[in-house]
């Protein structure tokens, strides 16, 4: 006669072999034990709580670099804006300025013409008669007063170029006169009353412009072959 247990365990294995619907009372143990084995320990769960903090923290200093390239970007474009409009601005007084001047100076020249013209037409009551001479007689003239051949050479130079030896030359344009174009003519009076009428006493003038302005008459011919004018 078997024991309850043998029958017992000859049931089970029977019930199984027929297809009884028998469930292994294992079965809620494994699957418990599966779930607790899927649940991460504190250790593991600090790790990825700080690993979640460093990826925070880098995407926060990305956000604030990205901010400050910006800003600084938005900055050097105002600059360049600021630079280019004060540029414009400065130009546009300087041509004002330019264009101011240059009527300045036109307006001068206008009133020295009509002045110099004036003068040519007022009778003067102490100068002396017209004197009658040639471009040879007073190149001799020129040559006597300043005596130095290297210097009335210089002088010569630039009274051809001006005047062409005539001492009652009138420059149309801008109303210069005589050997040297005096401009206005007046200014010879310095040398005398005859300015004029006179060669001698333009001559003298002349000599001691170009001796105060540049030194000699030499340094006066430097100056007009650089620029043609002295």
């Amino acid at each position: 006669m078997a024991s309850a247990t043998a029958v017992t365990a000859v049931g089970a294995v029977v019930g199984m072999a027929s297809g009884s619907e028998a469930k292994p009372a294992q079965a809620a143990d494994i699957a418990g034990a599966t779930l607790l084995a899927d649940v991460p320990s504190a250790a593991d769960a600090q790790a990825i709580s700080d690993n979640i903090d460093q990826q925070a923290t880098a995407q926060q200093q990305q956000a604030a670099a990205a901010a400050q390239k910006a800003a600084a970007e938005a900055a050097r474009l105002k600059a360049a804006a600021d630079a280019q409009a004060k540029a414009a601005a400065d130009k546009a007084a300087a041509d004002a300025a330019a264009q101011a001047k240059a009527a300045a100076d036109a307006a001068q020249q206008a009133a020295n013409r009509a002045k110099a013209r004036s003068e040519l037409a007022s009778t003067s009551t102490d100068s002396a008669p017209a004197t009658s001479a040639s471009p040879g007689s007073v190149q001799a003239l020129a040559q006597g007063i300043i005596g130095d051949s290297t210097q009335f050479q210089c002088f010569s130079n630039i009274v051809t170029r001006e005047s062409g030896w005539n001492y009652q030359a009138v420059n149309p344009s801008s109303g210069s006169y005589g050997l040297v174009q005096a401009l206005p003519g007046s200014k010879m009076a310095s040398a005398g009353a005859d300015w004029r009428t006179n060669p001698a006493t333009q001559i003298k003038w002349g000599l001691g412009y170009m001796n105060d302005r540049y030194g000699s008459p030499c340094g006066a011919w430097s100056f007009w072959q650089a620029h043609s004018w002295y």
